[in-house]
Parts: structure tokens; sequence; C-alpha cells
């Protein structure tokens, strides 16, 4: 039957008819209830776990975590931020290498006797802590992020909520699946940076591009607490990367995320402590690339990378940032032959770091400014300068340490003392300085043993020892399969040099061979 014609009053007199009613759900198309997130349980902090770490700092605790995940076959990438989040009670239980590790360091103790909750607790929610229902197959995963994967965090991690080998099936509502695409964002983020890594930098490859992350707030063009984890892991894996790899195979790839993090300096922020997150991330980010770049020869790179870490951490009132900025521009401006300039820029760097409660921080820079002094020539300045560091070094470390100072330890001592020396002419002197700093250096930082190495060589060969030198520098070239930095490089082309009078010899010979059979770069 036709439907009755439409009255025709309402145009008449002006009002705007009423619309149909909407017609009936289908039984197919049932409206999603809307259910109301729970709060958020705090974290509970592991006390247990902090109990355990003793008077070692987080990062000295992450190097020997790291020692005995090498012990066991196991490859862990462990910082201070990892130890500062279990015992905060943000890792409610660890994935299951680093299970295997932390039960090789402590041999009959379960993860319950570390102060970590049971697998079972854990497994199965989402990362917010949302039960998740089980009743519609799941989406396509995700690709897997860059951190361990299995991690059962209190919220948004870098791993996911679930291990690997037991993905649990969910069909979220609308608050549950806001959470999800945060983590889903967060993940594409770090899919694109520096930690992608197509197997290994021994065989030249490079980093994947990164794009800009769709922001995860409620206004258009936000960015939340999702993109500041970002830039800070960003930050995290480069350090990773640079400390086993050295720098050349990844300057290039490295300075897209850097452009990432600066472009989400601009996205709105519903938090001031989100926004100084990020502007703390972008700074220290634009430190890891100028440091790439100051390691693969690029030193104007280098400098503007450093200048812009340097503002960024003015901008947002950051001693932190800054100290690391001053650190790494007197470092380059040693190398890059201004020697003045690099003592002006450690007593910066100190005067940044006074207020941090880090001795270990103004040790680093205090030898920062003796390399400066070594460069004048002033051999009184540099003798003073490596008194004050190797004092405030004693001190011992500290929770007040920057997580980036990881790499500084007795054998990063010991190395920029040798420098020091170098740099004034007392080739002996710095050849012993050389080999403690080989001898004391964590087989993780494998592009620092091949500085250091490099330093025992051409000290070495300096000195008058060309058969100790060409036994350094074929340990060297050994380091090399697996370290690219153009630094060390010419260090060891130096040396050759310096070796070829003593040709003749059988040592240094062999040596001169294997150097100049070695692959140059195209």
């Amino acid at each position: 039957m036709a439907s009755s014609p439409r009255p025709s009053q309402g145009a008449s007199t002006g009002r705007v008819p009423p619309p149909d009613p909407p017609p009936p759900p289908s039984p197919l198309q049932v409206p999603a209830l809307q259910v109301p997130a729970p709060p958020l349980p705090a974290p509970r902090a592991n006390a247990v776990f902090r109990e355990l770490r003793g008077a070692r700092s987080p990062g000295e605790f992450a190097a020997a975590v790291r020692r005995a995940a090498r012990e066991i076959g196991e490859r862990v990438s462990c910082d201070a931020r990892y130890i500062g989040r279990v015992e905060a009670g943000e890792i409610r239980c660890p994935n299951y290498a680093y299970e295997r590790v932390f039960l090789h360091m402590f041999p009959g103790r379960t993860l319950a006797d570390l102060g970590f909750a049971p697998r079972s607790a854990v497994r199965g929610r989402s990362s917010r802590g949302i039960p998740a229902p089980r009743t519609t197959p799941p989406a396509p995963a995700p690709p897997a992020g860059p951190a361990e994967p299995g991690e059962h965090t209190a919220g948004p991690g870098p791993g996911g909520p679930t291990a690997p080998d037991e993905p649990v099936q969910r069909s979220a509502p609308r608050a549950t699946r806001n959470h999800e695409e945060s983590d889903v964002r967060r993940r594409a983020f770090m899919t694109g940076c520096p930690v992608t890594v197509a197997a290994s930098l021994g065989s030249r490859s490079v980093l994947a591009p990164l794009t800009l992350p769709a922001p995860t707030g409620s206004g258009p063009g936000r960015a939340g607490a999702a993109e500041a984890e970002a830039v800070e892991e960003a930050v995290r894996r480069i350090r990773v990367l640079d400390d086993r790899h050295g720098a050349d195979g990844l300057y290039r790839r490295a300075a897209v995320p850097l452009r990432t993090a600066f472009e989400l300096l601009d996205a709105a922020t519903a938090r001031q402590s989100t926004a100084d997150r990020l502007h703390a991330g972008a700074g220290e980010l634009a430190i890891s690339v100028g440091w790439l770049a100051h390691d693969s020869g690029r030193f104007a790179d280098a400098r503007s990378h450093y200048a812009e870490a340097l503002a960024t951490a003015r901008t947002c009132g950051d001693a932190g940032v800054e100290a690391h900025a001053f650190c790494n521009s007197a470092f380059l401006a040693r190398d890059a032959g201004r020697p003045r300039e690099a003592v002006r820029a450690a007593q910066a760097a100190q005067r940044a770091a006074r207020g941090l409660g880090s001795s270990r921080l103004l040790s680093l820079v205090t030898l920062r400014e003796a390399g400066g002094w070594a460069g004048l020539g002033d051999r009184t300045g540099c003798t003073r300068a490596l008194a004050r560091a190797q004092a405030l070094f004693e001190r011992g470390a500290s929770d007040d340490d920057p997580e980036w100072m990881s790499f500084y330890g007795e054998a990063e001592l010991a190395g920029l003392e040798a420098q020091c020396w170098s740099a004034l002419g007392e080739w002996s002197r710095a050849a012993r300085h050389a080999e403690r700093a080989v001898a004391l250096q964590d087989p993780h930082f494998t592009r620092n043993t091949a500085l250091y190495t490099a330093e025992l060589a051409d000290d070495l060969a300096r000195a008058g020892r060309p058969g100790e030198a060409a036994a350094a520098g074929q340990r060297l070239i050994s380091l090399l399969d697996e370290v690219q930095s153009s630094r060390i490089e010419s260090m060891l082309a130096t040396t050759a040099r310096v070796l070829l009078p003593h040709r003749a010899s059988t040592e240094v010979g062999g040596f001169l061979e294997r150097y100049a059979a070695m692959p140059r770069p195209t």
C-alpha cells in the first residue's frame, strides 16, 4: 500500500516537518554496549627487586643483567630505565627471556620470590588492565614492537600485553579499543625507527624510515604519553645499536625519527608533564643523532644537532639535557680542533650539572674539560681537571646518574685519560691507560672496545713498540667486522701509516697486508 502524502501545512507556516523516525535495528546490527573503563589500579612498587639491586645503580645493575643474559645465550636490551620500571611496578611480570635471565642471576628463586606477579594473573589482560572478552575472533595482530615481546605491564609499554606464543583473542568494547589503538600507534611509530634493523648491521643493512604517528589524544593534532614513550624508546634503541655497531650504518636513518620527534613538539598535549617529556625526549634524540654524525665524521651536522638539543633544553628548562648537550659539544669541539671551545663547553656542562646530584656526570664533563686543556697543550690545566674527574668518579654511582651514562665506568675513564696523554704527546703513558680501558670494558659496548683498541694501537706505534701495535691493530680489524665507525677507521689508517717504516717486521707486515685487504666504503 502506498503511504499517505505528507501534509503541506508545515511549509505554509514556516515550520520544518519532523523527520521520519529511525527504523528499528536489525537483529544482526544490535548496537554495542558502551562499557565504562574501570579505574586503573596504581602500580605497586617491587620492593623485593629493589632490595636485590642493593648498592648498585640502575645502570650498573642493567649491565649485570646483560652480562647474565650473554652467559646463557639470551639477548636482552636492558637499561637503567627498564630496571626503574620493574622497581616501580610498571612491569608486573617479565617476558620469558628476562625470566630466564633473572632466574639465572638468582638461582633457586621463582618469579614470585623476585617480587613479580604470577604470569597467569596478568595473561589475557589488555594494556590498561581492562578485562578482554573472548567472544569473536581477533583482528590481525599489528607488527611486533621493538621491545622484548611478552612483557606484562601495568600500563602501555614497549612490549605487548601477552606472551608471543599464547595470543589472547579479544573483542574489545570501545573503551578497551581506544587503549589498544594507542598501543598500535606507538608500535607503528617504533617499527619505523632505528630498532627495526634487518638482522644485523654487520651486513651493512640500513634502518627503515619513520613516519609521524597518528596522535592518540582526543582532539585533532594532539600528542599523548604513547608518543612521548615512543620518542624515549627510539633514543634508547639508537644508543644500544651504537654501542654494538658504531655510527656509520645508523646516522642517515636515525635522522628520520628525529624530524618526527620535533614535529610532535608542535602537537597539542593535554598535560604539561607530557609536553616536558616530549621536549626532553626530542632533545636527547637530537644528541643521539648528533653523536652518530660526530662518530661518522660529519662534524658540521653534529654541531647543528647539538645546538638543536641545547635550544630544546633551554626551552623546557631541562638542566639534564642541557648538560648532556654541552658535554657532547665539548667532545666535538676537541675532535674538530677547537680546544678552547671544548674547555668553555665543558665548563658550561659543569654549571648545568651541579644541581643534578650526579657525581659521575660531573666527572665525565670534567674529563671533557681535561681533553680541551690537552688539546691546548696545557699540561697543568689537564692534570688538574683529570684529578678532579677522578675524585668525582670515586664518589660512586647514584640513582641520579642519567640513563645515557650507562657507558661511563672505569673503562671509559681510562680511555678518556689515554686520549688526554696522547694529545700531550706522552705516548707510553697513554698506551698504559688505553690498555687498561680495553681490559676493563664491558663486552656489550663493542664500539667502545674497538675505540680503545684503536687508541692503544696508535699509542703503541708512536711509543716505538711496532710489534705490539700491529697485534692491537689485528684485533681491531676483527672488531670492525661488527663495528662501523669512520672515526675508528680513520684512527686505524693513521696507525697503518705510522707503522709503514716497520713493514719488514713479520708482525707489522702481516697487519699491513690485512689492513690493505679490508673492504673500503663505496
